[in-house]
């Protein structure tokens, strides 16, 4: 079998494939290796990847891959033997690297590139190698050329390593050979010690597709539990049926015992088989209730875990989008006459695959401009006592279910008076505001469109020439960019982001009778805001926030949705508020529906874009609702008042249809009393929301408003008493009742409770359902007012 046979289209592909994985490893052994020669773990894990890329390209025909691949591998045995690696072997060893990923991806798709246009390229660089290796013969093309059934010597270095996967050259002729240029690459190695980890390649929108299927999934399961709660309805209303057949038998017997009632026996008789038939019939529906509750707890517990790994099958390491960085950073201080490395830490964050593509040019970006302009020449560095080699760190973690990255350098930082200079000579503000502008109000002109603090471009970046890019990458995937700066320790950014555009935590409103939603991310705080402190000025509405005055504007305004004018004013307006900087603004809404996580649905893209709105989704119950776009709405909101077209806020049409059920807030640790709780109060008509701990109920009851909070004091984070305390010093909420539900039926924790603010106790032990619903009562009135 000739190598024109051998070199067909799968084949190729699993030597890109191969040589993607073993140049990641080369590279950042390499890069390792310049800054520590004598690592010998680093020069093993390079001499296996150069082994490797050799024993692939000979199966698959590459004879120049063949060549390059042995001649760096002669290079880092004799680096293994005891040669010193200086900067020009690891100059050639990187550009090697290189090559050989292009024979694996070749310019248009020519398989024979590196025979024929490439080759003289190859050569020059084998040379090179072989020139710096102690200058040796070049590596003779004889063995590539040979038939692919004769093995090739192959030179075991010292210490000996474990036998090559591939190293088996007559697998070509045998049915079996293909897999061999697939054996195991730099992630498999990394895993070996905690067992292998299987990978396979799946088509995105396949991907996509599942991850909705498994979304509608979810929100059917949902369907189950009013389903169940119509079932304990009809029970209840059996049970009424059983007490009145009940009643109308005892007037029976009554009448019957008296003078002359014997016409009645029939009809007695009769009553006495309904009696016994709807006996039968309401344990038959109790036992069919119990197995459906076990139904939808199953049910449920699958679709979760259903979508949660659809989910996680979209999350890939933030390494996968870093592999190049390090490189890049090296071969670019090389380039300006720098040294400097770049310091990687929390590369395994997951991260989902659309956010980690959006984020590859932005980090480059930022990286350049930290070589380019954070890092100082080596002789500058030494002259302020810096170590002449200078660090770029990235820095990723997660934080509060977001995504947070840290770029930094330890260079000079920004110049804040040649930064005042150039704001001035660009016309961006005077001489007397600019001396007057803080350091965070300086440095956020550093992300404005063109703005740069140098006259001429620079080819490799320019202080501002695309951060204004990366602002507005950050912004369109629902995230935040923030610029700081400490004297001596270089410029700092820091970006906030989604862990994935799938799903994203969300502000739920209510717009005149219509539910929408707000991601969190963008949302600045959610505040209700007394009638009486609204300003009026020159036909706007401000309120005042953090010492400064906001706009207010109606949400029912920017979306064009008809409010209710008869309805009677509220006291209070609740507002949530958007924006940064000198764009913030408040847009009062009708009620704020509390926290939810909703899985993303995007619009049909015959619809194109919808003003003020990003995407779609579905609530638990199956409610649809639209996503707010809040850059979009923010321009909304300032072509209203540029036009002066802002009107006074009114009360929603949602507060006028009816009077709202009473709320309540049931705050426990445990599932099964937060569910039966939840079910005996949402049976009685209230309104009712749950918290799994003291902090997630603090959380809710600052964005929500209540009636009642029901409370356990045993709970992780936050308990109960420190709870209460909370309410009882929170001016909004002093006045709200609340109740205790506790096992500690001691008088000294029932007096501990009270002490804390509590207005009821009550404890589990001798909790059934009639005490619960009467103590609410007692407290709140009915469901309805």
């Amino acid at each position: 079998m000739n190598p024109e046979q051998l070199r067909d289209a799968s084949l190729l592909e699993l030597f890109a494939l191969e040589a993607d994985a073993q140049a990641e490893i080369l590279n950042a052994g390499l890069l390792a290796l310049e800054r520590s020669p004598g690592a010998s773990g680093q020069l093993e894990a390079c001499m296996r990847a150069a082994h490797s890329l050799k024993g692939a390209a000979r199966i698959v025909g590459l004879d120049g891959g063949v060549r390059l691949a042995h001649a760096m591998e002669d290079c880092l045995v004799a680096a293994q033997g005891g040669m010193p690696l200086a900067a020009a072997h690891i100059d050639a060893l990187l550009q090697g690297t290189d090559l050989l990923l292009r024979i694996g991806h070749p310019p248009g798709g020519d398989p024979d590139w590196s025979e024929q246009a490439g080759r003289a390229e190859i050569d020059a660089v084998i040379q090179r190698l072989s020139s710096l290796d102690g200058g040796g013969t070049p590596a003779q093309p004889a063995a590539a050329d040979a038939p692919a059934s004769v093995a090739a010597p192959v030179r075991t270095p010292a210490p000996p390593l474990p036998p090559e996967p591939e190293a088996a050259p007559s697998a070509p002729s045998a049915p079996s050979a293909p897999s061999a240029p697939s054996a195991p690459s730099a992630p498999m190695a990394a895993h070996a010690a905690d067992g292998p980890e299987r990978m396979l390649r799946i088509n995105a929108d396949a991907l996509d597709q599942l991850l909705a299927l498994s979304g509608e999934a979810m929100v059917e399961s949902h369907w189950l539990r009013p389903f169940g709660a119509s079932l304990q309805k009809a029970r209840r209303q059996q049970a009424r049926a059983l007490r009145a057949a009940d009643t109308l038998q005892q007037a029976l017997r009554e009448t019957q015992d008296g003078d002359g009632a014997h016409a009645l026996s029939a009809a007695y008789a009769a009553l006495a088989e309904l009696r016994q038939l709807l006996d039968d019939g309401h344990q038959q529906l109790a036992a069919r209730l119990d197995e459906f509750e076990q139904y939808d707890h199953r049910a449920t517990r699958l679709a979760r875990r259903l979508y949660d790994s659809a989910l996680a099958s979209r999350m890939r390491p933030l390494s996968d989008g870093l592999a190049g960085y390090a490189r890049m950073v090296r071969d670019l201080g090389r380039a300006l006459g720098k040294s400097v490395h770049l310091e990687l830490s929390g590369a395994g964050t997951q991260v989902d695959r659309d956010i980690l593509e959006a984020l590859d040019a932005p980090l480059a970006h930022l990286l350049r401009n930290a070589v380019d302009h954070g890092i100082e020449a080596p002789a500058v560095r030494a002259a302020q006592g810096k170590p002449p080699e200078g660090v770029v760190t990235l820095h990723a973690r997660h934080n509060a279910g977001r995504l947070q990255i840290e770029i930094s350098d330890d260079g000079a930082g920004v110049d804040l008076d040649a930064l005042r200079r150039a704001i001035v000579r660009r016309r961006l503000a005077s001489e007397d505001t600019a001396a007057r502008l803080s350091q965070a109000e300086l440095l956020d002109f550093l992300l404005l469109p063109g703005f740069s603090m140098r006259d001429t471009v620079s080819e490799v970046s320019g202080r501002g020439v695309g951060l204004d890019a990366v602002q507005e990458m950050v912004r369109r995937v629902r995230g935040s960019l923030r610029l700081t700066q400490q004297p001596g320790h270089g410029l700092h950014f820091s970006l906030e982001l989604p862990l994935t555009l799938s799903v994203v935590r969300t502000l739920l409103v209510d717009v005149a009778g219509e539910a929408y939603a707000f991601p969190l991310g963008r949302v600045l705080r959610a505040t209700s805001v007394a009638r009486g402190e609204i300003e009026q000025t020159e036909g706007h509405q401000h309120f005042r926030h953090e010492g400064r005055a906001i706009g207010l504007v109606s949400a029912a305004q920017v979306l064009q949705r008809a409010g209710a004018d008869a309805a009677p004013a509220s006291e209070q307006v609740p507002v949530v508020v958007i924006g940064e900087g000198e764009r913030t603004y408040g847009i009062a809404v009708d009620r704020m529906l509390g926290e939810r996580l909703l899985v993303v649905q995007p619009l049909p893209a015959a619809l194109g874009k919808i003003r003020d709105i990003a995407a779609g989704s579905l609530t638990d119950d199956g409610t649809p609702v639209l996503i707010f776009d809040v850059e979009d709405m923010i321009r909304s909101v300032e072509k209203l008042v540029s036009e002066g077209r802002i009107e006074g806020v009114r009360q929603g049409a949602a507060a006028s249809v009816q009077a709202r059920a009473r709320r309540v807030l049931v705050v426990d640790d445990s599932l099964t009393v937060r569910e039966l709780q939840r079910k005996l109060l949402a049976g009685r008509g209230y309104d009712v929301t749950v918290a799994v701990d003291g902090m997630d109920g603090w959380n809710v009851l600052r964005a929500e408003a209540f009636d009642l909070v029901i409370t356990d004091i045993d709970m992780p984070r936050m308990d109960g008493i420190e709870l209460v305390r909370r309410i009882r010093q929170d001016a909004a909420l002093r006045q709200l009742p609340v109740m205790v539900v506790s096992y500690k039926d001691r008088e000294q924790d029932r007096q501990r409770g009270l002490e804390a603010g509590a207005d009821y106790y009550l404890a589990k032990g001798s909790f059934h359902d009639a005490a619960l619903l009467d103590a609410v009562q007692d407290l709140i009135g009915e469901a309805r007012p």
